[in-house]
């Protein structure tokens, strides 16, 4: 009611055309996770005796390791610590670097012009439109995906051009399918690997022809990099950054808060070409004073520990076992992905003499509605849904429970595709 009344002064008719301009607010579209979550309000009232299984949110369902809580409360208590970051500490960069090197076999980033920290990874996106992005310059993203970049983009009078991720090309982008003109007007394209939604791993391979291609496009790659670490069944760690040429033509966004379960500590870093790694610094210091130092030093702790993230990965590992096997007998086709904790399957057209599908939305709704199983809808590239292993379980035994309880669930309809 407060806001209806605000909407008839002349505020209503300040705000930038970027967020809709006279019209702000007005808008009576819902937001795809706006829905899940009036959804799942709703399954819960209705169901109140029932344990609705999250497997949307794509968030940690654990603390971070002990050794990094007590070095954030060791080094918050110190006083020098108590100041302004602006850029970051050495220690964070030199931890970020030795990183790079130990876990993904990075060898040549300069800590002193080729790293920063980030207050986490999102911010990082949103502001690298800023140093380079002209009205009319074109940023190429990959769908469906995380969109901050591309809206960042639009903010500052760009254009966005999408490429679908289909399952036919293994979710990874087709370079050589994008118009001259686009090619011609971009200045950056996002890359994540592995991916948020589809769990796809980019190749050397890949990589190699990534690179190729913006060298001869001249076109910046940025590579979000959240769950590089979170790798399965003896797949090794990959980084952008270390295949020859990358340092040449972008950088890469690394996090803390899907590797080490620090999403609310809110801490990452850029590392790559010198030149980008100056701009967007300069641009970073126009909007953030930097982390609080202790939490870059209880980072820094982290890094140096990624036996850390080891025995994370191994817990999402057996989840997926555990997911995979409960969804392929219930009639879905799903793959155990080689990175992160997503786990990505193609929507039911109908269920058999029940109700028919137009679109994945539909079916995550029927989802939590009738089985209260809530999950993530991709419609962007092909009818998706989108499984989190991240769901609340204490221990293996009741892991095993939830995807029993999820499976059983499940098979009392048979699918259509």
């Amino acid at each position: 009611m407060t806001i209806q009344r605000y909407q008839n002064t002349y505020i209503q008719h300040t705000f930038a055309e970027r967020i809709g301009g006279a019209n702000y607010g007005k808008d009576t579209n819902i937001y795809k996770f706006e829905k899940i979550k009036r959804a799942k309000a709703a399954a819960k009232q209705a169901y109140p005796e029932i344990e609705l299984i999250d497997m949307g949110v794509g968030e940690p369902d654990e603390m971070a390791d002990a050794g990094i809580v007590a070095m954030l409360a060791e080094e918050a208590g110190k006083p020098e610590n108590r100041g302004y970051a602006d850029n970051g500490i050495s220690e964070f960069k030199m931890a970020a670097v030795e990183y790079l090197r130990t876990v993904f076999g990075v060898q040549d980033i300069d800590p002193e012009t080729e790293v920063l920290h980030s207050i986490g990874t999102k911010p990082a996106l949103a502001m690298l439109p800023s140093c380079f992005i002209n009205p009319g310059d074109v940023t190429i993203m990959t769908v469906p995906g995380y969109p901050v970049m591309g809206t960042h983009t639009k903010y500052l009078g760009g254009e966005v051009y999408n490429i679908p991720l289909t399952k036919e090309q293994r979710f990874l982008p087709d370079l050589d399918r994008i118009p001259l003109d686009i090619c011609r007007r971009a200045k950056l394209l996002y890359l994540n690997y592995p991916n948020n939604p589809t769990g796809a791993a980019a190749t050397i391979e890949f990589f190699e022809k990534a690179i190729a291609w913006a060298k001869r496009h001249e076109v910046i790659i940025v590579h979000d990099a959240p769950y590089a670490a979170l790798t399965f069944d003896g797949a090794k760690p990959f980084s952008f950054m270390s295949v020859p040429g990358a340092k040449e033509v972008g950088v890469e966004l690394h996090s803390l808060s899907k590797s080490y379960n620090m999403t609310g500590w809110r801490i990452g870093f850029i590392a790559g070409n010198p030149l980008i790694i100056k701009a967007f610094g300069d641009v970073k210091d126009n909007n953030d004073s930097g982390q609080f130092i202790a939490i870059q030093k209880a980072a820094a702790y982290g890094l140096s520990h990624p036996e850390i993230t080891e025995k994370i990965a191994n817990k999402y590992s057996r989840r997926h076992d555990l997911l995979v096997s409960a969804l392929n007998e219930a009639g879905f086709r799903a793959e155990k992905p080689k990175g992160s904790f997503f786990l990505y399957v193609e929507a039911p057209k109908s269920i058999q003499n029940g109700p028919q599908f137009a679109t994945a939305e539909d079916f995550s709704q029927y989802l939590i509605r009738e089985k209260l199983i809530s999950t993530v809808p991709w419609d962007e590239a092909g009818c998706f849904i989108r499984f989190s292993v991240t769901f609340q379980a204490d221990g293996e035994a009741d892991e095993r429970r939830v995807i029993a309880e999820l499976k059983r669930r499940l098979t009392d309809v048979e699918y259509i595709f």
